[in-house]
């Protein structure tokens, strides 16, 4: 299997269509609000990952649909293709124009308005992802990026959610300054990265009369899985993820404390020189001798470069993916240990 790791590089496409896309929004009154998914493209979504993904191999996809108002529909999908390096003459933007044209004559809905992608045990907050999004949200505003989480998902609960970047994390991506003063002023944190838009997934009437009829004919003692106690590797496995994300932030640490000892060291030593230069001048002021030139500080002592923030902002909003995503299982498993223990003693 090909191996496509590296989100897609959405800019020359998306600025395409942007135009088209912000037709059904007014000048200046962007905000999404609500994401309504169809309930065909949620199921082509976890066909593709189920057709082409293994393990932690990421599979992506392009979103289509229209904005209403305050609220993002997304109608339809399709799937990137799946190639190896050896597939040098492949046109992802070709491919894409004619996927959508494609569409275009059959009378579906063929406007860009965002991308998909699945995750491993919830890693997708990455630098990848990060411009992936930055570059379809700077072209079409409304746009979102819908993550699948097929781990999660087999545990009995579909996961599946809506991200945008904020207002203030694009603004600096649009500035390029990445540095700890601009992350700063800016007063981004890794808090203020993505924001979470609410999803409804909609069905037409006729696939919900489908559904309730597949409910009847569902077997008793598949409910029953939902309940086991046991945790598989679940749980162990997200919190060695964990711990990876925790080493990384603590390598970062250790990188910017060295900047702050080399910076505050520098300092000492501009301080030591201009101290030895005045009291150079003071002695051939004595001896009726000119002081010597004044000379530029800061090519004598050039500032160490300031390591970027950027990568701790988003270790750091990635060990908070974790420890939301260990929240939430470990929550539903003391539930079930609870009512398990309830059961017992009554039982007995």
């Amino acid at each position: 299997m090909a191996s496509r790791k590296e989100p897609p590089g959405p800019a020359s496409t998306v600025s395409s269509v942007a135009t088209k896309a912000r037709g059904k929004a007014a000048p200046g009154d962007s905000a999404v609000k609500q994401v309504q998914i169809d309930g065909l493209v949620v199921l082509k979504i976890i066909k593709h990952y189920q057709e082409e993904g293994q393990g932690n191999e990421v599979v992506q996809g392009v979103l289509l649909g229209l904005v209403v108002d305050d609220r993002l529909e997304i109608t339809n999908c399709f799937p990137f293709p799946q190639h190896t390096e050896d597939d040098a003459d492949f046109d992802e933007v070709q491919y894409q124009m004619e996927m959508m044209r494609s569409l275009r004559h059959v009378n579906i809905d063929h406007l860009h308005v965002g991308w998909y992608q699945s995750t491993y045990y919830g890693s997708f907050v990455t630098r990848a992802l990060l411009d992936s999004q930055f570059s379809y949200q700077h072209a079409i505003e409304e746009s979102v990026v819908l993550i699948y989480d097929p781990i999660k998902t087999a545990q009995g609960s579909l996961s599946l959610k809506a991200y945008r970047l904020t207002p203030k994390l694009m603004e600096v991506c649009k500035e390029k300054d990445f540095s700890p003063e601009a992350l700063k002023k800016a007063n981004v944190a890794f808090e203020h990265m993505f924001e979470e838009v609410p999803i409804i997934i909609k069905n037409s009437y006729l696939i919900n009369v489908m559904l309730w009829e597949l409910e009847k004919k569902s077997t008793v003692a598949d409910k029953h899985e939902l309940l086991s106690l046991a945790s598989s590797n679940h749980l162990g496995k997200s919190l060695q993820l964990l711990m990876d994300r925790v080493d990384e932030m603590s390598q970062d640490i250790v990188k910017y404390n060295t900047y702050l000892r080399n910076t505050s060291k520098q300092q000492q030593q501009k301080h030591q020189y201009q101290q030895r230069r005045q009291q150079e001048n003071l002695q051939r002021q004595s001896r009726g001798e000119p002081p010597l030139p004044e000379e530029d500080m800061s090519k004598l002592f050039k500032p160490p470069q300031p390591p970027a923030r950027m990568d701790s902002l988003l270790i750091a909003g990635q060990i908070n993916t974790y420890c939301q995503n260990i929240k939430e299982f470990t929550a539903q498993n003391l539930g079930k240990l609870f009512m398990a223990q309830a059961l017992q003693e009554y039982s007995n």
